[in-house]
């Protein structure tokens, strides 16, 4: 059976990584954000922001684009973030992964990702830029 082409859409905003202590309180700065990500383990608390939004915290890695498989996806579907991290991975494309419950995205650093969708390109993936 062949599979369906998955299409990413290039976001407009540059994202910032940030990482705090575990005990850390929100910054309320988030919340006001058009698009965010948050996750919090034992560890650390991880805050996925648009780069313009200044807050602050023990760690930050800026400059990331995002790109979002464009979803919903069903939970059935296997092996998509596998497949394109293995398609950025094989040239040497640094990610970071978030998943959703409709979707997924991949961040790549700003200065690698017209290589990023070049190769996603190059192996059958349909890029819309917003």
């Amino acid at each position: 059976m062949k599979e369906r082409q998955l299409t990413l859409r290039l976001l407009k905003q540059t994202f910032a990584i940030h990482s705090l202590p575990p005990e850390s309180a929100i910054p309320n700065e988030l919340f006001n954000a058009p698009i965010y990500f948050l996750a919090k383990t034992y560890d650390e608390v991880s805050l996925v922001l648009p780069q313009d939004i200044s807050i602050a915290s023990e760690d930050v890695e800026k400059d990331w684009r995002a790109l979002e498989v464009v979803g919903p996806l069903d939970f059935s579907l296997t092996g998509i973030m596998s497949r394109i991290s293995s398609t950025l991975a094989n040239e040497k494309i640094s990610i970071f992964a978030i998943s959703t419950f409709d979707t997924d995205y991949v961040l790549v650093k700003e200065n690698t990702v017209e290589q990023a969708i070049n190769a996603l390109t190059n192996n059958q993936y349909k890029i819309i830029r917003d």
